[in-house]
């Protein structure tokens, strides 16, 4: 069982940063696929970003250039760095992980970029 705890959301203006952390437990976090989704109210949750156990990436159109995302394997945390924020980022963002073929999720982070 993996538990995924996500913080660093909250209400910025469009342009502005933020930061998402996600620390999840298990003593394998380094061979974890690990992502960022986001989900508006009415629509599918979208793939924001995903981090492969050996660092390779992979972003949504709509981020690249401006998302990034990373991890740390000594603090079990990934993290997704979020810049020049625009109103449609705005949705509430979930960290996954994918552990011997299972799908963890936390329990959601709401970001709100406001024009």
């Amino acid at each position: 069982q993996v538990q995924l705890v996500e913080s660093g959301g909250g209400l910025v203006q469009a342009g502005g940063s933020l930061r998402l952390s996600c620390t999840a437990s298990g003593s394998i976090f380094s061979m974890y696929r690990m992502g960022w989704y986001r989900q508006v109210l009415g629509k599918q949750r979208e793939l924001v970003a995903v981090i492969a156990s050996g660092g390779s990436t992979n972003y949504a159109d709509s981020v690249k250039g401006r998302f990034t995302i990373s991890r740390d394997n000594g603090k079990n945390t990934v993290y997704l760095q979020m810049n020049d924020l625009k109103p449609e980022d705005t949705g509430v963002y979930y960290c996954k992980a994918v552990a011997a073929l299972r799908d963890y999720w936390g329990q959601g982070t709401q970001v709100t970029v406001s024009s």
